[in-house]
């Protein structure tokens, strides 16, 4: 995630007794601090193109002291999540620019992931995302408007996650006397923890991506407002197989930590001549646990997102109103307990750099829940 929007993370000394109870609660720990990290990574971050491309990766064992244990069984491997961003497009922009909407053309985008994972390993995990992708539109179309709605399934994406690099300093020691008499050493967790994730997936042309047809049929009128929504904006597949790479890098010293995903996505030849550009996106921040212990850790994040994507081209040219750069930026709350994670973030637009006219976002909204078996 956070999951970018038009296209669719103790042993007592000499005894065994002590050393299991106190190995086990930093193990749980680490653990949920790791997933509670999962859920500030989302998928697609901000633009057009994020309906499309973005793939929600919760990363679960991304973190020190995460290897499986003796009494792991292979179903504790399962993850599942559901992640939700809501997008209002309302402000017309043209070159970047702010100019008058009269007719009040927007677009109100919906997208659902339903995630299913598997842990393999340590260090590998495969993930598939399922986007359901709902629109709600209102655009002129000559000197009438037009209002409408699309949905259904989008593109869907496989992806490997592979733990390239985790660092964990050295745990502290304090002793308590729980019985009053003999001393247990109690290891604390790591005071720094770091991980480095690569992410490698193939987009499958799921989506119904017959609305790019409505590009052939397109006339501009003579005196009448320019839409700037079209068929490559509603959309809900690109019609192409798509490459997908990226990383998460998740940092933590005690409670303050700080996390950044990055996804690029590699566009394959699309259908009905219309061909979408490649696309950049970025997603991270600092941010502070305010609450954390073994059951339940709860914190806020500063989150700064954005995109940069090029023109489209249609039968072989550009398509001008399709290239954006844009910086978002914005709280999100997470929260986790026990095997369960969830969080809810806004994102503000403070610079968008378009091509052409376009209908740009407003604001968006995110949130996801997750749970590891």
């Amino acid at each position: 995630m956070p999951l970018h929007d038009r296209r669719s993370r103790p042993y007592q000394l000499g005894g065994r007794l002590g050393e299991s109870r106190c190995r086990c609660s930093a193990e749980i720990k680490i653990k949920t601090l790791s997933v509670v990290l999962s859920l500030s990574l989302l998928t697609g971050t901000i633009g057009h193109a994020c309906d499309l491309c973005g793939c929600y990766t919760p990363q679960l064992e991304a973190m020190p002291g995460m290897e499986p244990s003796a009494s792991r069984q292979w179903w504790n491997g399962f993850y599942g999540a559901v992640a939700e961003q809501f997008t209002h497009f309302g402000t017309v922009l043209v070159d970047g620019h702010e100019v008058p909407n009269p007719t009040g053309q927007y677009e109100n985008s919906s997208i659902t992931q339903l995630v299913a994972g598997y842990t393999i390993n340590d260090r590998f995990a495969l993930q598939l995302n399922a986007p359901l992708i709902y629109r709600e539109f209102k655009r002129p179309e000559g000197f009438a408007i037009d209002r409408g709605t699309v949905g259904g399934l989008g593109d869907m994406s496989i992806l490997l996650k592979t733990v390239a690099f985790r660092y964990a300093s050295p745990g502290r020691r304090t002793f308590e006397f729980r019985d009053g008499k003999n001393p247990v050493a109690v290891d604390q967790e790591p005071d720094f923890t770091a991980s480095l994730v690569v992410l490698t997936g193939l987009k499958f042309p799921t989506g119904d991506s017959s609305r790019i047809k409505e590009e052939f049929h397109e006339v501009n009128v003579p005196g009448a407002p320019e839409s700037g929504i079209h068929g490559h904006d509603l959309t809900l597949g690109t019609g192409s197989y798509d490459g997908i790479f990226g990383q998460q890098i998740s940092l933590r010293y005690r409670n303050f930590f700080a996390d950044e995903t990055i996804q690029f996505t590699l566009r394959g030849d699309g259908l009905h001549q219309y061909h979408f550009a490649n696309d950049l996106s970025w997603d991270g921040g600092p941010g502070y646990y305010f609450i954390r212990n073994p059951q339940t850790i709860a914190g806020l994040q500063f989150v700064i997102s954005g995109e940069h994507k090029d023109v489209d081209r249609f039968r072989g040219k550009p398509a001008e109103d399709t290239g954006i750069t844009s910086v978002f930026v914005g709280p999100r709350v997470i929260a986790s307990w026990r095997r369960w994670s969830a969080e809810l973030g806004v994102d503000l637009p403070v610079s968008i750099d378009n091509t052409a006219l376009q209908v740009v976002p407003d604001y968006r909204l995110r949130g996801g829940i997750s749970l590891q078996f």
